[in-house]
């Protein structure tokens, strides 16, 4: 979720501030919060069951109360607030890459203590001459060069729908195709499975009694069955009657108009496996929200991933933002830096979607769409929550308890899979599926589909808060809800992420977002962020510097919290910390512990984004002595001390996203942590839909531009794609949504430069780095040419494979193969006078052990 000027990527904060300085940035702070709060707090309470108007109202309160609080912050930076802010937009892409500590050694743990001397100034970077000269970083670049070269597994394209038959062969088949209805041309747009919308030529809607509507609703969704060769039209009003017929032969034709949808302009088939057990190809998105419509009370998020009645109804702006022109959004107001925006969505976009637009839908269906066809093959969508934050936004209409809003998310998942069935043509038709192992998932896409995760991030999972250090639950409580949560289908979660809890000390956020942020922990936990002074052995790996400039949107990737904090924070004494390095003294709790070992039994994989650097220690040491594997950082969001460890481990690491030359940079340091040990491949992490900013334009005028069309993964081509009136390039719109990954992905070949082939190839094997990790987690042992010490005799090798046994079986007593290609998987044994003979074990069509042999 959200990552605020992220330990890893930021340049380290500068030279200490005075006391004066912070006590400046809080005074700003507090007295914003003062403002905002005489107007919200008195009536929050009552929000979720006001009329619109009183909403909206209270809304435009809020926007006065912003605006004081924006003058208030400015006077203190005119009194002399410090303005070297080390998170700057000038200086946020992440650094060159530093020396790697060798595998054998992770990084020392810092040194925190409360001695109050200043830290030298640094930057956090380190040249690259020494970076190429560290031997550990040098042997893994060989070894994943050696990854490289590995032969690919073979694609073959599938189709993007079932062919359309001349007459449809079940109730489903209609979908978006154009069918002669009565004699008239009629264009099927699904609203769920088996109900539509008669799209008339004449653009209108059919309605009850063969009538027609301009607009749709309930009277114009119609439920389709088929009986015999004919079908019939029901809903609320009764059946579809035209003329005197009541059921209808339904015949392709041509002549209709199509209903408003953005488009896709990708040519050509996904690529898909030759069996559903080999080798997978595709980029992995580790961590997005693509629920984030539900979170904090509904009502902050405009516009959500689906509507039953399309893109003109699904991509809107909020209420709040639209009766007033544009100038009631007071969230969007301030995170980009307009005073105003067009409130239209479809069909014109003019201001939104765009990579700082952080209240408006990100992940419209189409465009999850478009990212599948231009080579995505995982996708993890995070369950997320605050409800601290979802408290003080004013409008409302869900519940702000964490888990309540977990439960409604996952909900929404299968709805959303649902309705992306319809558009396919039926049941497990679509693209978006989820899925609840790894075996599930690399059957799913080498049938050429998307998989995807259900995950976790909340700042009070399981409703284990803490109130002046007393957990408001315990190891039965948790036990019981990570049961329900994974019978939903969770499978990767975190364990904290703005506020510290039962389980955990959290990092904390960056810049003058901290201080609001800290007096919402506050409010939750009865206590502020424990931050120390730390001097970490690599001076990188502290938790986030408190007490910076007091600009709640200044270089950050995430001041959406900050925003909605300073809307109604009452003023709250703030400690004065020591100078930075800051280290929360919080760390993993007892609770935290037994958190992690039964996520480790329910194979749950474990992201230890967010924690604090000491509490983090404490989990990777857990994870270690376990010997658990399932572990994974998801958007940059850990720290560099912890990296090669999660390396070790056998886990999986996606940078955030962002920029694309910062996540180039990002690549080329996880490149020097890689271990020879585990297949190799890499993910990114967008955390898009109104909670981390999307990759910025490079510019119209690079040299090294993004050309259209260009020849995307699998061999599709790929155009710049179209929504509406609106036409998105990469070069001038950034990642301005989720559509434009496929997009972004070719921009950092571009980046890349030389090395371009080699990222893109790095990032097509992360879907299959992924699964292996879950599998892993699952018990799989690493493949035994990797690891020799895991290496079976030959005999017993093949006394243990039988004819008829699954790949899992095979993969259960074997170990994971070193290489699945098609019909074969190789492993690694010893045979007397040699310690490495390569076997083959060959596979029937339908994954089933035909023979063993020696290579």
């Amino acid at each position: 979720m959200p990552v605020l000027g992220t330990p890893s990527d930021r340049a380290a904060a500068g030279r200490p501030r005075r006391a004066s300085t912070g006590r400046l940035a809080v005074a700003g702070l507090t007295a914003a919060g003062l403002v905002a709060a005489a107007f919200i707090l008195p009536g929050a309470a009552g929000l979720r069951g006001g009329s619109l108007e009183q909403q909206l109202s209270q809304a435009t309160a809020a926007k006065v109360a912003m605006d004081e609080s924006k003058n208030a912050i400015s006077r203190a930076v005119e009194t002399g607030a410090d303005t070297a802010d080390p998170t700057s937009a000038a200086d946020a892409r992440p650094a060159p890459p530093p020396t790697a500590p060798p595998a054998s050694s992770p990084t020392p743990a810092p040194r925190c203590s409360t001695a109050g001397r200043s830290p030298p100034r640094r930057t956090g970077r380190t040249s690259p001459s020494r970076a190429a000269a560290d031997p550990g970083a040098r042997r893994a670049a060989a070894y994943v060069e050696s990854e490289r070269a590995l032969p690919d597994p073979r694609l073959r394209r599938a189709a993007v729908m079932p062919p359309r038959r001349r007459t449809p062969q079940d109730r489903y088949a209609m979908a978006n195709g154009c069918y002669s209805l009565a004699g008239r041309p009629t264009y099927f747009k699904p609203t769920d499975l088996g109900t539509y919308l008669l799209y008339a030529k004449d653009r209108t809607f059919v309605a009850a009694g063969g009538g027609r509507a301009a607009r749709p609703s309930a009277a114009t969704v119609w439920t389709a069955r088929k009986k015999g060769s004919r079908f019939t039209f029901t809903n609320g009003s009764g059946p579809l009657r035209i003329g005197s017929a009541s059921s209808f032969a339904l015949t392709r034709t041509s002549g209709c108009s199509a209903y408003p949808e953005s488009q896709i302009d990708v040519a050509g088939g996904p690529h898909a496996g030759v069996t559903p057990f080999q080798e997978v190809r595709g980029y992995v998105d580790a961590h997005t929200h693509g629920m984030a419509f539900e979170f904090l009370g509904g009502q902050a998020h405009c516009g959500r991933p689906w509507h039953e009645y399309g893109a003109p109804y699904a991509l809107v702006d909020c209420p709040d933002h639209t009766v007033t022109g544009g100038y009631g959004g007071v969230l969007e107001s301030v995170l980009s830096g307009t005073p105003n925006h067009d409130p239209v969505g479809w069909p014109t976009f003019q201001d939104w979607p765009a990579p700082n637009s952080l209240t408006h839908e990100g992940t419209y269906y189409r465009w999850l769409e478009r990212a599948w066809r231009g080579g995505q093959r995982l996708f993890v969508n995070l369950l997320v929550e605050n409800n601290q934050l979802c408290q003080l936004y004013p409008l409302k209409r869900n519940s702000c308890d964490d888990m309540d809003s977990v439960r409604l998310q996952a909900k929404q998942m299968y709805r959303l899979q649902d309705y992306v069935d319809a558009q396919f043509g039926g049941p497990g038709k679509g693209f978006y599926r989820i899925v609840k192992n790894p075996w599930q998932a690399r059957k799913v896409i080498n049938a050429g589909k998307m998989a995807v995760v259900m995950g976790i991030e909340t700042s009070v999972p399981f409703g284990c808060t803490m109130k002046l250090g007393i957990p408001a639950c315990n190891a039965a409580d948790i036990d019981r809800q990570i049961a329900e949560v994974h019978r939903m289908g969770v499978r990767q979660m975190e364990l904290v992420n703005k506020f510290d809890n039962a389980l955990s000390g959290v990092a904390g956020d960056a810049g003058a977002i901290g201080p609001v942020v800290n007096v919402a922990n506050f409010l939750e936990t009865g206590t502020f962020w424990d931050m120390r002074h730390c001097e970490p052995a690599d001076g990188e790996s502290h938790d986030n510097n408190q007490l910076a400039l007091p600009d709640i949107t200044a270089g950050v990737q995430d001041a959406l919290f900050g925003a909605i904090a300073s809307l109604g924070l009452p003023t709250v004494p703030l400690p004065l910390y020591p100078p930075p390095d800051h280290c929360n003294n919080r760390g993993l709790s007892t609770l935290g512990e037994h958190t992690i070992r039964t996520l480790a039994k329910k194979k749950i994989l474990f992201d230890p984004d967010h924690m604090s650097v000491k509490a983090r220690r404490q989990a990777m040491d857990q994870i270690e002595e376990m010997g658990y594997p399932g572990v994974m950082s998801s958007h940059s969001w850990s720290t560099p001390d912890t990296y090669p460890r999660i390396y070790q481990a056998g886990g999986f690491i996606a940078p955030y996203a962002g920029d694309s030359t910062g996540f180039v940079e990002k690549w080329r340091r996880h490149v020097g942590w890689a271990d020879r040990r585990y297949y190799w491949g890499l993910g990114f992490g967008a955390d898009i839909n109104g909670l981390g900013a999307q990759g910025a334009p490079r510019g119209a005028n690079v040299k090294n531009k993004v050309t259209y069309p260009f020849r995307g993964l699998g061999g599709v081509t790929v155009k710049k794609q179209r929504a509406g009136k609106r036409v998105f390039d990469i070069n001038v719109d950034g990642v301005a949504q989720y559509g434009l990954y496929p997009d972004w992905v070719e921009d950092l070949r571009k980046v890349a430069g030389k090395d371009g082939a080699d990222i893109v190839d790095d990032m097509a094997r992360g879907a299959e780095a992924y699964l292996q990790t879950w599998e892993r987690a699952y018990g799989a042992r690493p493949d035994s040419c990797r690891n020799p010490g895991l290496r079976k005799q030959l005999s017993a090798v093949k006394r243990l494979v039988r004819p008829g046994m699954t790949t899992t079986a095979v993969i259960r007593k074997v170990g994971q193969p070193y290489q699945r290609l098609g019909t074969t998987y190789r492993f690694c044994a010893k045979a007397p006078g040699t310690s490495k003979v390569v076997v083959r074990v060959d596979f029937s069509r339908k994954g089933t052990v035909t023979g063993v042999r020696r290579l």
